[in-house]
C-alpha cells in the first residue's frame, strides 16, 4: 500500500506533464538555420537560439522591427541575418554567443541574408537595388568586415548555395510571384538552376514544372524543397548521377524553409522545427520551449489615428460625430465634452454606425455572436445593445440607414440585396436586388421618404445603367422612376415630401484599364434632376416674374415659399436654434425630462403624395452645372449639398479624391460653394451642420454659411477642426486576432467566386489551422497563417498583407546616381548615371550644372567631412 501511495502521485503528476505538453499550441518558428551544435529562428520577430537537441530558448535579437532570415556561418561562430534597426532591411551579422548586431549593408533598397560563401568571408544577400524593377532581384557578396557589395554574375537571381569550392551556384532564377499559391502549375513557377560563375552558363534541374526552391549545396549534392510529388517536401539532386529523388516526404503540412549545416538539415514544417541527419538520413522534431517577454501579445491602449476610421456619421443636430474605429463605435463631440466608446469590445468587430434621427440610439453591425447581426445601442453607451438576427444563410451587411421616425431602418447585404426592418417586428422584409457587384460593399443608395412609407434607391439595369426606383412599404412593390437611358444614382427626397432629387448622366461609361494606352479618360458629367412626385403638383421651376398680386396670391405664394424653403429662419435667429437643438443631444443646459420633452414634440406631418403614372414626365432638370457629381444629401426643406469632384479621375487622385461641396437653394435657383478639397461629408438630420474630412483631419461647418461655411480660416463657435489628439482604444492583440482569422475564413466563404472553393471543404481546412492561432506572437505570424490558409484555395490574386506592426524609426538614405570602386582607401567613381534632368523624380545628382563629376574622380569629403574606404 505505501508504494501504491507513492506511485500515484508520481503518475498523476507525469499525467499533469503530458497534458500540459500537448495543450501547449504550436508555435511558428520561422526560417531556422543549423550548426554544428546549435539553431536559430525567428520568434515574433526576433532571432532566437537554442541547442539542436531542443529545450528552451535564448533571445538572441530584440529590434523595434523584424530581424529575419537568419544564416550561421560555415565555422559556426556568426549569424547573418536581415533586420531593421535603422527602419531599413539591411545585412547584420552578430555572434553566436550574442552582442550588439554589426550593420554591412547602407543601400535605401531592401537586402535579404541569401547565406555565406564557402569560407565564410563573405555574406551573400539578394537585393533590387541596381535593378528598375523592384522585384527582380540580383545577388551579392559583402566583407563580413563591411565594404562595397560586389554583384554576382547573374542578371536575376535570389535564394542561393554555393559548392562547396565556391566556383559554381545553384539558384532561383526568378521567385515565385505568389508565394502562398498551392500547387501551381501556371507560367511563373520557379525552377533551380546551377551556374557557373567563371562564365555564366548554367545546368537546369530537372523538374515538371513543380515549385523548386530553397536549395542547399552539400558535397556532390544539391538539397531543395520541392511541390513536385504533392506537399512540399524535401528532394536531393545528385551531381554525378543528374538524377532528383525525394529524400523526406512531408506527412502533413508544408516544408516551408530549409537550411544545412556541417551534418543536417534543419527544416521549417509550419508550425514545427525539423532536424534531418545527413548520415543516417532519418528526421526528427526538435522540441523546442520559447518563453520570453513578447510585447505584441500585451493588451494596451493605442492611439486612434484618423486614417483608422472606417465608417462615419453625425447626430441629427451636429452636437456629436459617431465613427467606427479599431471595431469599435465612438462619439466624438464638435465642440465640447469627450470621446466616448460605446461599444468596449477589443475582440469584436462593431461597423458602419448609423445615428437614429431622433436622437436617441445607434445602429451598427457586430459579428459579438461569431456573425454579422445588426445593433441598436443608446447614444450614450449606457446599458446593452439589441441584437436582431437578420436570418440565414448569414452575410456580411451595409449602410444601416434609418427611417425619420426611427422605427425602421434600411440596409444592404453582400449579396446585392435591399432589405428593411421594422424594429418592433425584427422581421427583415427584401425590398430589391442589384444586377452587378463592384470591389466594395453594395451601393443602393437608400433613402427614406419623410412620411417613412417609401424607399428611394438606385438599381443597376441589365445594361449596367442605373435607374432610380421607388418602393412602397404599403404596396410592397417597387416602380421604376427613371428611363434607364441614362445612369441615374443619388437618389434623396426633399423635406417637404414634394420632390425627389438625384443626379444622371449620359456619358458615364468604360473608360481605359490596366495598361491600356489605347485612349485617354473620358470626362464625365451628371446632372442634378427633381422629379415631383404628385400629379397635382405644380413645378418649382415655373418662369418666374415680377408682378403686383392680391392678398390671395400673396398667401398662396407664402405657401410656396414653405415648399421651397424660403420661409427658413431669419439669420439673426440661427445661432439660437443650433444651440437649442443641439442642447437636446448632447444634454448642456437641460434637465433630462426636459430634454425628452422637446424631443417628443412634433412637428405637423408630412405628407407624402406619389403618382407613379407619369411620373417620368414630371422630372425637371434643375438650374445647377452639369459636373462630376460624387454624392448629394438633403439639408433642409429645398436646399441641397453635393459633391463636386474631378470631371477626369487621376490615379493619383485616389483614395482621397478631392471634393468641392456644393449648396444648391431651390428658392433661390442658386449654387454656392461651402467648402473645397474634402473627401467626404455628412450633413446632420436638422440640416444645420455638415461634417467633413480633409485627409487626415475631421471638422464641421454651419450649412448656412456660404460661400466658405464653418470651414474657412476662422469658423464660427461650435464649428471647425474636431479635437482628436486624446483619442484612444484598449487593444486586446489576441482577442483582435481571433476576430481577424474568424472573419478572413467568412469572407472567403461569402465572397469566393466559385461555390464550391476549388474543391476545398472551408470548414475541415479551418479546423486545420485553428490550433495555430493561440500560438501566434506578433501581428506578422498572423499574415503569415492567412498565407498559408488561403493557399489552400489554389487561386491567383489572393494576396495577404496590413496590419499594426512595430514600426522602427526611418533613416533615410540617398544614392549619388554612381558606381563606385575602393581605391587608396577611398571611394572611386567608376561611373556616372545621367538621369534625366528635365524630369522631376529622375534628376542624376552628380550632372546637375556646376558639379562636373565623372568617371575616375575621388569622393574625398561628405559635407566637409573626409570620406574613408576603411
Amino acid at each position: 500500500m505505501r508504494k501504491l501511495s507513492v506511485l500515484c502521485p508520481i503518475v498523476f503528476l507525469l499525467s499533469l506533464c503530458m497534458h500540459a505538453a500537448d495543450s501547449n499550441p504550436p508555435l511558428l518558428l520561422r526560417f531556422p538555420t543549423v550548426s554544428k551544435t546549435q539553431i536559430v529562428f525567428n520568434y515574433a520577430g526576433d532571432l532566437w537560439i537554442v541547442n539542436r537537441e531542443g529545450g528552451e530558448a535564448r533571445q538572441l535579437t530584440s529590434g523595434v522591427g523584424v530581424e529575419v532570415l537568419p544564416h550561421f556561418s560555415p565555422d559556426g561562430s556568426m549569424i547573418a541575418f536581415t533586420g531593421e534597426y535603422d527602419g531599413n532591411r539591411d545585412v547584420f551579422v552578430v555572434s553566436a554567443t550574442g552582442g550588439v548586431p554589426r550593420r554591412l549593408t547602407y543601400h535605401p533598397a531592401d537586402e535579404y541574408v541569401a547565406g555565406w560563401t564557402p569560407d565564410g568571408k563573405k555574406v551573400m544577400f539578394n537585393s533590387w537595388g541596381s535593378n528598375f524593377i523592384h522585384f527582380e532581384d540580383q545577388l551579392y557578396t559583402i566583407p563580413v568586415e563591411g565594404g562595397l557589395p560586389t554583384a554576382l554574375p547573374l542578371p536575376i537571381a535570389e535564394d542561393a548555395s554555393f559548392s562547396p569550392d565556391g566556383t559554381h551556384l545553384a539558384y532561383v532564377p526568378h521567385p515565385k510571384w505568389q508565394q502562398a499559391w498551392k500547387r501551381y502549375r501556371g507560367g511563373q513557377t520557379s525552377p533551380i538552376w546551377i551556374a557557373s560563375l567563371n562564365d555564366s552558363s548554367t545546368i537546369k534541374i530537372p523538374r515538371d514544372n513543380s515549385d523548386d526552391h530553397h536549395p542547399m549545396w552539400v558535397g556532390d549534392t544539391i538539397y531543395f524543397l520541392s511541390d513536385r510529388n504533392g506537399p512540399v517536401s524535401l528532394f536531393a539532386y545528385d551531381g554525378k548521377t543528374k538524377q532528383v529523388t525525394e529524400v523526406l516526404h512531408s506527412d502533413g503540412l508544408d516544408f516551408k524553409t530549409a537550411s544545412a549545416g556541417p551534418d543536417a538539415i534543419v527544416i521549417e514544417q509550419f508550425g514545427a522545427i525539423k532536424l534531418y541527419d545527413l548520415q543516417t538520413h532519418q528526421a526528427h522534431n526538435v522540441d523546442i520551449q520559447v518563453r520570453g517577454d513578447v510585447q505584441a501579445v500585451r493588451p494596451h491602449f493605442a492611439k486612434v489615428e484618423p486614417k483608422k476610421i472606417q465608417n462615419f456619421g453625425i447626430s441629427p443636430t451636429g452636437a456629436r460625430a459617431v465613427f467606427e474605429a479599431w471595431g469599435e463605435i465612438f462619439t466624438v463631440p464638435t465642440d465640447k465634452g469627450d470621446i466616448r466608446n460605446l461599444t468596449k469590445s477589443p475582440a469584436v468587430a462593431d461597423r458602419d454606425p448609423s445615428w437614429s434621427p431622433d436622437g436617441k440610439s445607434i445602429a451598427y453591425f457586430s459579428d459579438d455572436t461569431g456573425e454579422y447581426e445588426l445593433c441598436i445601442r443608446d447614444q450614450n453607451g449606457l446599458g446593452t445593445a439589441r441584437h436582431i438576427n437578420l436570418g440565414n444563410p448569414p452575410s456580411f451587411f451595409y449602410t444601416p440607414t434609418w427611417s425619420p421616425d426611427s422605427k425602421k431602418i434600411a440596409y444592404t447585404d453582400k449579396r446585392l440585396q435591399l432589405w428593411y426592418l421594422d424594429l418592433d417586428k425584427a422581421a427583415p422584409k427584401l425590398v430589391d436586388h442589384d444586377y452587378f457587384g463592384g470591389f466594395g460593399p453594395t451601393q443602393l443608395g437608400q433613402t427614406w421618404s419623410p412620411d417613412n412609407k417609401w424607399i428611394a434607391y438606385s438599381k443597376q439595369l441589365p445594361s449596367g445603367q442605373h435607374a432610380i426606383f421607388l418602393y412602397s412599404l404599403d404596396q410592397s412593390k417597387s416602380f421604376q422612376v427613371t428611363d434607364g437611358m441614362s445612369d441615374a444614382v443619388n437618389p434623396i427626397f426633399d423635406k417637404n415630401g414634394k420632390y425627389l432629387y438625384f443626379t444622371a448622366s449620359t456619358n458615364v461609361g468604360l473608360t481605359t484599364a490596366g495598361l491600356d494606352m489605347s485612349s485617354q479618360e473620358h470626362r464625365v458629367t451628371r446632372n442634378v434632376y427633381l422629379a415631383v412626385l404628385s400629379k397635382d403638383e405644380k413645378s418649382p421651376l415655373a418662369p418666374e416674374s415680377d408682378e403686383e398680386k392680391s392678398k390671395e396670391e400673396k398667401k398662396a405664394d407664402k405657401d410656396k415659399d414653405k415648399d421651397t424653403g424660403k420661409d427658413q429662419p431669419a439669420e439673426k435667429d440661427k445661432g439660437k436654434d443650433k444651440k437649442q437643438s443641439a442642447s437636446k443631444v448632447a444634454g448642456n443646459d437641460k434637465k433630462p425630462d426636459d430634454q425628452d420633452k422637446e424631443r417628443d414634440k412634433k412637428e405637423e406631418p408630412v405628407i407624402v403624395k406619389i403618382d407613379i403614372d407619369g411620373i417620368g414626365q414630371r422630372i425637371l432638370s434643375l438650374p445647377i452645372p452639369g459636373k462630376n457629381y460624387f454624392g448629394m444629401q438633403a439639408g433642409k426643406t429645398g436646399i441641397l449639398f453635393l459633391a463636386e469632384g474631378p470631371t477626369v479621375l487621376a490615379e493619383d487622385d485616389f483614395p482621397n479624391v478631392p471634393q468641392t461641396i456644393q449648396k444648391f437653394e431651390l428658392s433661390k435657383r442658386k449654387v454656392d460653394k461651402v467648402v473645397e478639397d474634402v473627401n467626404d461629408f455628412a450633413v446632420s438630420f436638422d440640416g444645420e451642420k455638415i461634417l467633413y474630412r480633409k485627409g487626415e483631419s475631421w471638422a464641421t461647418a454651419s450649412s448656412d454659411d456660404s460661400p466658405g461655411g464653418g470651414g474657412g480660416s476662422t469658423p464660427k463657435p461650435g464649428f471647425g477642426p474636431l479635437k482628436l489628439d486624446g483619442w484612444q482604444v484598449y487593444v486586446e492583440p489576441r482577442g483582435m486576432w481571433k476576430q481577424i482569422y474568424n472573419e478572413t475564413w467568412r469572407i472567403e466563404r461569402d465572397f469566393f467566386y466559385d461555390p464550391h472553393y476549388h474543391g476545398l471543404d472551408l470548414e475541415k481546412a479551418k479546423k486545420k489551422y485553428d490550433p495555430y492561432l493561440d500560438g501566434i506572437a506578433s501581428r506578422d505570424e498572423l499574415t503569415y497563417l492567412f498565407q498559408e490558409c488561403l493557399g489552400e484555395m489554389t487561386v491567383g490574386h489572393m494576396f495577404v498583407g496590413g496590419g499594426e506592426t512595430p514600426q522602427p524609426k526611418k533613416f533615410k538614405g540617398g544614392l549619388l546616381g554612381a558606381d563606385y570602386s575602393l581605391e587608396n582607401n577611398h571611394y572611386r567613381v567608376a561611373k556616372v548615371y545621367n538621369g534625366e534632368n528635365w524630369n522631376p523624380g529622375n534628376e542624376a545628382p552628380l550632372t546637375q550644372p556646376g558639379v562636373n563629376v565623372k568617371a575616375g574622380d575621388y569622393i574625398l569629403a561628405v559635407n566637409g567631412r573626409e570620406l574613408h574606404a576603411s
